[in-house]
């Protein structure tokens, strides 16, 4: 009896329609995936988009060879606008030589005394020694001699001549 209702020694059957003439008993489900859809070709919007962004791309490969120095510094002057001691030493260093940028002394003491100000030593021992060498600045007296001396202290080894050398006879005012 259990033969006539479809059972075949007790194990269990897959189901087969009987009236779908596009089933394949080979195929997993029988060769129907309910969820999958052909994909249509993209619209020329987004095709338009795409070779924007690879013009865009390329355009900025050459220009990051070709001028790196001008786009090394933009970068690192906005992370000195966001607030980073070595980033506002940097910039302050470009200003000072002119690397990338047009040689601006002032500039550069004033992001100097702002890597200083976070505690900086690189930046504290350059602020010192421009306003010995007669930079404008911002420093009171005594100002540039812990400057140097917060630098020296620190690990700046150019500090502890400058300490030794010029701070000793009176220099740093």
């Amino acid at each position: 009896m259990a033969a006539d209702v479809g059972f075949n020694s007790g194990l269990r059957q897959r189901w087969i329609p009987d009236n779908d003439p596009t089933w394949n008993p080979d195929l997993p489900y029988g060769g129907k995936v309910y969820l999958a859809r052909r994909k249509k070709p993209d619209g020329w919007f987004v095709t338009t988009i795409e070779g924007l962004v690879l013009c865009l791309t390329i355009t900025f490969a050459f220009y990051a060879y070709f001028y790196f120095d001008s786009l090394h510094f933009h970068i690192t002057h906005a992370y000195a606008h966001l607030g980073y001691a070595s980033a506002q030493h940097q910039v302050g260093q470009r200003y000072l030589h002119g690397k990338g940028v047009e040689k601006h002394p002032v500039k550069a003491m004033e992001w100097f005394r702002k890597a200083a100000d976070q505690g900086h030593p690189h930046a504290s021992y350059n602020l010192a020694v421009g306003h010995m060498k007669g930079y404008k600045t911002d420093l009171k007296k005594g100002e540039a001699h812990q400057l140097v001396q917060h630098a020296a202290e620190h690990g700046v080894p150019e500090a502890h001549r400058v300490l030794n050398d010029v701070c000793a006879r009176g220099g740093c005012k």
